[in-house]
């Protein structure tokens, strides 16, 4: 143990000889640049001890890059001292494949969304509560802005909103597909007051076109009275069909079918138990609820029909529609997109809410 002690001293002993005899071989020679560097290499080493990682500005980086290129490869490990070898490399790789990198002559690619698009659809999406993204992306065709439904859908998400709040029960994809001009279905809506009086809405919608009439609201929907609504809407309707849908209640009766027989209308009634068979009706309901009905309180009828004509007129004149490429019933095109400004348009109590260009 003493002599391996005694050979350790030893050892140190002799590496101190070293550096000192390469000190004062320095001072006897008077090179300074050799002493300059030996001074920086221990400098770097001293400071190395004390930071764990370095930062490295762009500057840094090409210097170190542009200088590496004067030593071998081998030299690197002795030369770089604070940096891996291979980072500098990696370093002067990319500041070659930089300066030999040319701007695009052509397109950019697909252009990101507007700041004013994104702006739009956060605004209608804030301010409207209920309505999902693909109801978003309907009112921004409406008022001429052609975007995908998926880009609404990828904006509001990044926006921390939503994309579909309160998506309950069957959706379109469910109900049948099928689409024919020349038929129009019937139902009626049940809407409840605040003193528990119950108001039969009797409605039809045209099929093809979505376009919703309202023909009557009662508490008592007998059998003479729906025939009576029947012969209203026939006299009132400017277009021929060749079927009306109705469910088997007891309001519809034989009289009903026969109005619209002797004007040339079949009459086809839905099979029990079978709502799926009557689907634009139902799926009308669900809308006329979802939208209006459950955000407010019905005290009489007076205000039942007040909103219904306010909100039917505002399904069938702007609320975009799906099936009918972002349009409305009763307007086939869609706004282009002028420098102004866009206006909100409340309806129905402020419960809807529309959007056109200031003129």
């Amino acid at each position: 143990m003493g002599q391996y002690g005694l050979s350790s001293m030893n050892l140190v002993t002799t590496f101190r000889h070293l550096i000192v005899g390469r000190l004062r071989w320095l001072l006897a020679t008077g090179d300074e640049r050799d002493a300059e560097i030996l001074a920086l290499r221990h400098q770097i080493l001293v400071l190395q001890r004390q930071i764990n990682r370095p930062r490295f500005t762009d500057a840094d980086r090409t210097i170190l890059a542009v200088l590496s290129t004067v030593f071998e490869r081998s030299r690197l490990a002795q030369v770089m001292l604070i940096v891996q070898p291979k980072t500098v490399i990696g370093w002067h790789r990319r500041l070659v494949a930089r300066h030999w990198t040319y701007p695009p002559t052509t397109g950019r690619g697909r252009p990101s969304t507007l700041a004013e698009i994104r702006r739009l659809a956060i605004r209608l999406a804030n301010e409207n509560p209920t309505w999902g993204y693909r109801r978003v992306h309907g009112e921004l065709c409406r008022i001429g802005y052609r975007i995908a439904a998926s880009t609404v859908w990828t904006i509001l998400r990044a926006a921390g909103i939503d994309p579909t709040p309160e998506r309950t029960g069957p959706t379109w994809a469910q109900f049948i597909r099928s689409q024919a001009k020349g038929i129009v279905a019937t139902d009626f809506a049940c809407v409840d007051t605040a003193t528990l009086r119950r108001f039969h809405v009797l409605f039809f919608i045209e099929i093809g076109s979505r376009r919703v009439h309202l023909s009557g609201i009662t508490t008592n929907p007998t059998g003479p009275w729906t025939t009576q609504a029947a012969r209203n809407f026939l006299m009132n309707l400017d277009r021929q069909f060749r079927f009306v849908i109705h469910d088997g209640a007891g309001q519809y009766a034989r009289s009903f079918d026969t109005v619209f027989e002797a004007d040339g209308v079949s009459a086809i009634t839905t099979p029990p138990r079978a709502p799926m068979a009557n689907a634009y009706a139902e799926r009308w309901v669900r809308t006329l609820r979802h939208e209006l009905l459950d955000r407010t309180i019905i005290w009489n009828e007076r205000q039942l029909r007040a909103l219904l004509v306010d909100y039917i007129g505002h399904y069938n004149q702007h609320r975009p529609h799906r099936s009918l490429d972002q349009a409305a019933p009763d307007t086939a095109n869609v706004a282009a997109i002028p420098n102004t400004t866009i206006l909100r348009t409340v309806r129905c109590g402020s419960l809807i809410n529309e959007y056109r260009h200031a003129a």
